[in-house]
């Protein structure tokens, strides 16, 4: 089959077609053919050298896919073949087809096509797993996240939204601003122009955030300290400013603050699983609805990721970035 392997790290043209051997799948597993196939902040990072690929993990770049199931493995009755399925992968997305843990997949939403099938499993895991298995959003709490023209972003605004929570979020400029207004965030500050956590702060009279998802860390994270709720919780999934930074740990004491991190690849089969089943259960009616669906910036088709990665790391996009097959 035809898919795209990183020849050495480096920039977006170390990324090439090649011809792989069909994969085989697991009694657990199914066998999806792609149709489309979502592009990623960690598929850029496995790129560059900076994602190590766990062990047992499919050593081709991507992590999420939407086709139809052409083959299921026997502890996979779930699923049947000719199935239409979108599915977090453990790699191996950018190809013709992939194996697929079959509790890590799901149907289509009623009215999805196969780009926006493939623009949910990375994106709405993450932010499901982070903002409300983790950090416990609640109705009518005040939800900060950053960089919201994003993927993570833009599922980050629109599920707080669909869970009754009051959604704040930064962007780059104006136009992404208004973006992420569209999209349902009740403010946008743009942060290189205003100072987003005084703003933030004074939208809620107050109050303080109550949850933030936070993929910038550095120096963000004592301003989110610093205009936190009691009770709050910030959620850290990425480095995009830095890994580090100089903390003053008094308002986390004394306002009982948590600080989590995590991100999705490492997490164990069965978590996985259990994100994939509750988001279903709490979202699926949203999405059927479509008052839950993503937005699709720009397709490419497989042979030219190297044209989408380029694409992501000049952050021009708002929304998704979709690989297509076929």
């Amino acid at each position: 089959m035809s898919a795209i392997d990183i020849k050495e790290p480096g920039g977006p043209e170390v990324l090439v077609p090649v011809t792989v051997p069909m994969p085989t799948i697991g009694p657990e597993e199914i066998l999806i053919k792609n149709e489309a196939v979502g592009v990623n902040r960690p598929d850029v990072a496995q790129r560059t050298g900076h994602y190590p690929v766990p062990p047992d993990a499919n050593p081709l770049p991507g992590l999420e896919i939407a086709g139809e199931v052409v083959a299921v493995g026997d502890k996979a009755s779930d699923w049947k073949i000719g199935d239409k399925a979108m599915g977090l992968t453990h790699g191996g997305a950018y190809a013709e087809y992939t194996a697929v843990h079959h509790s890590h997949c799901l149907p289509w939403p009623n009215g999805y096509d196969a780009q926006m099938a493939a623009a949910i499993p990375e994106n709405f895991y993450t932010v499901y797993y982070n903002v409300f298995m983790r950090s416990d959003l609640k109705v009518g709490e005040y939800f900060l996240v950053h960089g919201g023209s994003s993927g993570i972003g833009l599922a980050a605004i629109q599920l707080a939204k669909a869970k009754g929570a009051k959604v704040i979020t930064t962007a780059g400029s104006t136009k992404k601003c208004q973006f992420c207004l569209d999209q349902g965030a009740d403010k946008a500050i743009n942060y290189k122009e205003e100072d987003w956590a005084e703003i933030a702060k004074d939208f809620t009279e107050g109050h303080g955030i109550d949850v933030v998802l936070d993929m910038v860390t550095g120096d963000y994270v004592q301003k989110e300290i610093d205009i936190m709720a009691r009770d709050g919780r910030i959620a850290l999934i990425a480095f995009l400013g830095s890994p580090k930074a100089e903390i003053n740990f008094g308002p986390v004491l004394r306002d009982r603050l948590t600080i989590s991190g995590s991100t999705l690849r490492p997490q164990t089969t069965g978590e996985k699983a259990l994100i994939a089943s509750n988001l279903q259960r709490d979202f699926s009616a949203d999405m059927d609805a479509s008052k839950i669906k993503p937005h699709i910036y720009k397709t490419f088709p497989l042979e030219q990721a190297s044209d989408a990665h380029a694409l992501m790391e000049s952050s021009a996009h708002m929304g998704k970035i979709i690989l297509t097959i076929g």
